[in-house]
């Protein structure tokens, strides 16, 4: 993992004093708002009992999700990942605004994968696939917002 850019250490500081699974329970808590209804229709059952880990490397936070009891989990780093995405903070904000799509990012390195990489294409091709209801359009607009920003030496 690289050393955050210098301009992030202020963001990352108070990151990186809470324990990871607070991060992974937290982003647990708001992916199981906005992907109510997929999860109502088991559209993420594939995630049953496994578990992925986000790893955003230039501020050097990781969060670990899975699936159980038909809810979104987060835990902490101890536990085991069975498949990792990895990449820059802007490449996750591009994705999540829908400003980008994951093969791109991929295929320019930007993203990258590593352990079961089927299990990471049943992820990749949910995101392509799912549509944010409306109520969460002002969240979405404001990722978009963020994904625009520039940062030095990018």
């Amino acid at each position: 993992m690289s050393a955050p850019p210098r301009f992030l250490y202020p963001l990352t500081f108070p990151l990186r004093l809470m324990p990871s699974v607070m991060h992974s329970r937290v982003l647990a808590t708001m992916l199981n708002q906005v992907m109510k209804e997929a999860l109502l229709e088991g559209e993420l059952d594939f995630l049953q009992g496994r578990r992925v880990a986000i790893e955003i490397d230039d501020i050097g936070v990781r969060y670990l999700l899975g699936l159980a009891d038909g809810r979104i989990r987060g835990y902490g780093n101890e536990a085991k990942a069975d498949a990792s995405i990895a990449g820059g903070l802007r490449e996750f904000l591009l994705l999540a605004a829908r400003r980008e799509d994951a093969d791109t990012l991929f295929f320019q390195r930007r993203l990258r994968m590593s352990g079961d990489t089927e299990l990471g294409l049943y992820l990749k091709n949910f995101f392509d696939a799912f549509e944010p209801p409306a109520r969460w359009a002002p969240l979405t607009r404001a990722l978009d917002r963020m994904a625009s920003l520039r940062f030095p030496g990018r």
